[in-house]
């Protein structure tokens, strides 16, 4: 049997059978018990999700020192301060990640550099990241893939929520392990290239 709902007085849901809708909801859509408990659901847990704020660090200052493998360009920015990210400081990062083989530009996820950042306090680097990979453009990830079975179609690379990095002064390994207890999105580890696949997506790890 098909129900309508509404909130009532203390936000408590109110049913409404059809052969007893009473006038003022006979315009509304009629939802079935299956699609009100469903959306119940939902509701809760969204509210039981923390938000990408509640992850990330504290108020103190976050940095990020780059040097990039293939353009030897170098960065070292304050991309979070005074409780904010810096749109100058995430534009100039967003450039640096470009696609450096065809130059295309995408806004990288700033959640990606806090997750550097924690990696750089966790580990005691004082090296900056090198950078293999960051945004990949379509053309660019087609013709890896070409080359490589590794490369995903739906790479996080190609929506500027990944890197591929090393450090000088830690080993590819500790950097791997640990960005696996940080448990804050994927870890791939490259022994033979040596470096570590960093992104923002779910959790998981190869």
């Amino acid at each position: 049997m098909n129900v309508g709902c509404e909130v009532g007085g203390g936000g408590r849901l109110r049913y409404h059978y059809p052969m007893y809708l009473p006038p003022a909801c006979l315009g509304r859509p009629v939802l079935s018990r299956r699609d009100v408990l469903q959306r119940l659901a939902a509701a809760l847990t969204v509210a039981m999700v923390p938000s990408r704020a509640a992850f990330a660090a504290g108020p103190e200052p976050r940095e990020v020192a780059l040097v990039h493998t293939h353009t030897h360009e170098r960065l070292s920015v304050t991309f979070f301060a005074d409780g904010s990210y810096d749109p100058e400081s995430l534009a100039a990062l967003s450039w640096f990640l470009r696609d450096h083989r065809t130059g295309d530009e995408h806004p990288i996820d700033p959640a990606l550099f806090d997750i550097l950042h924690e990696l750089r306090l966790a580990t005691g680097a004082a090296s900056p990241y090198q950078v293999i990979s960051g945004y990949r453009s379509p053309q660019t990830n087609g013709m890896l893939r070409e080359h490589s079975s590794g490369v995903a179609s739906g790479s996080l690379h190609l929506q500027g929520r990944a890197i591929d990095v090393r450090l000088a002064d830690v080993s590819s390994a500790a950097l791997r392990d640990a960005a696996m207890r940080l448990r804050r999105g994927g870890v791939g580890y490259y022994a033979s290239s040596d470096f570590v696949h960093l992104d923002t997506g779910r959790v998981r790890c190869w």
